[in-house]
């Protein structure tokens, strides 16, 4: 089995949401996990966001980047600039790619404006992730 790894600084939405969809969309080709640079914590509006798509990552761990994991991982993905400025080097057979989304952890504005960011970034995450799965399953 091929093993995907999803980070992002603090592990706590871009990377669950992606270890979600991952896990629906490549679950059986892919081992899906997610780290990173910090554990923040799980985002109780990512586990929300996604519970209206019917994911359920509510049982999903934030966690800080397993280095062993990284070094077998058959794919790297960083879903921000700072994991991807920041992530640890690689060996040279492990493949890294970026796919950058906003931070929906840092959207201003009124509740239903926080609530649209989310929607927004879940929905190009699953996107990305649906159209890999097409490549690459």
């Amino acid at each position: 089995m091929k093993k995907l790894y999803f980070l992002c600084t603090g592990n706590s939405c871009r990377s669950q949401i992606a270890e979600g969809f991952g896990k629906k969309y490549l679950g059986s080709e892919w081992e899906i996990r997610s780290g990173g640079i910090e554990a923040h914590g799980l985002n109780p509006k990512a586990v929300k966001v996604m519970e209206e798509v019917g994911v359920d990552i509510s049982n999903q761990q934030s966690e800080m980047i397993d280095l062993e994991y990284l070094n077998q991982a058959d794919l790297v993905v960083t879903l921000c600039g700072d994991a991807e400025n920041r992530c640890p080097l690689t060996p040279a057979q492990v493949k890294r790619e970026h796919w950058g989304f906003n931070d929906p952890a840092r959207a201003t504005g009124s509740d239903d404006e926080v609530w649209q960011v989310f929607q927004i970034v879940r929905d190009a995450i699953g996107q990305s992730i649906r159209e890999f799965a097409q490549t690459n399953a």
